[in-house]
């Protein structure tokens, strides 16, 4: 009798150190997926069109327009606008950072040093250019992840349609607007965001 006093005491036990383990690792995940969400745009490290490290942490209190461009799309003489935009409001409090893909129709054949030598030649790019990454698929870039999956980012699911799609993202590093490719980098919608406080 005693030993199944001792044996059932043992199980009570062990069912309760079970229990707590259970509930230890749920707050864990949990605290985890909150973690996760809570992210910003700034744990971000990418490398600039020229291989040197890019840290998006040191945009913090700026507001950042990200840009997947490409040098052979139809949508291309939008550097003009963003080269436009940045002229007009860049520096202290506006950054716009390109990110060349060549996710759609092979738009973007070029080498990184091509794409410079082109940003610049034919647009006078000054703003921030990023080496060639991948906005989509299974080689997506841990920072398009991040830009595309409410899961991480908190706001939105969004899918990259197409060259030139637009990522607004606030001074704290949050995901603010996604702007569809068509829609200029001059257009009403965005120079509001850009100077609203």
């Amino acid at each position: 009798m005693i030993y199944n006093l001792m044996k059932k005491k043992k199980f009570h036990t062990m069912k309760r150190v079970l229990t707590l383990i259970c509930v230890l690792c749920l707050a864990s995940t949990q605290a985890q997926k909150t973690t996760t969400m809570n992210t910003s745009v700034h744990q971000f490290t990418v490398e600039d069109i020229y291989g040197e490290p890019f840290a998006l942490a040191d945009l913090k209190g700026k507001k950042v327009m990200i840009v997947n461009t490409a040098s052979e799309c139809g949508l291309t003489p939008q550097y003009k606008q963003l080269q436009e935009l940045y002229d007009t409001y860049g520096g202290q409090n506006f950054v716009i950072i390109g990110f060349p893909a060549n996710n759609f129709a092979g738009q973007e054949p070029g080498s990184n040093e091509s794409i410079a030598s082109f940003c610049e030649a034919n647009y006078g790019v000054t703003f921030p250019m990023m080496s060639k990454i991948s906005v989509k698929g299974d080689d997506c870039h841990p920072l398009y992840t991040w830009l595309t999956s409410k899961a991480l980012n908190g706001v939105e699911d969004s899918e990259v349609q197409w060259n030139f799609q637009k990522y607004l993202i606030d001074e704290q590093g949050h995901l603010a607007k996604v702007i569809a490719p068509r829609t200029l980098p001059t257009d009403a919608e965005i120079v509001n965001w850009i100077t609203s406080n």
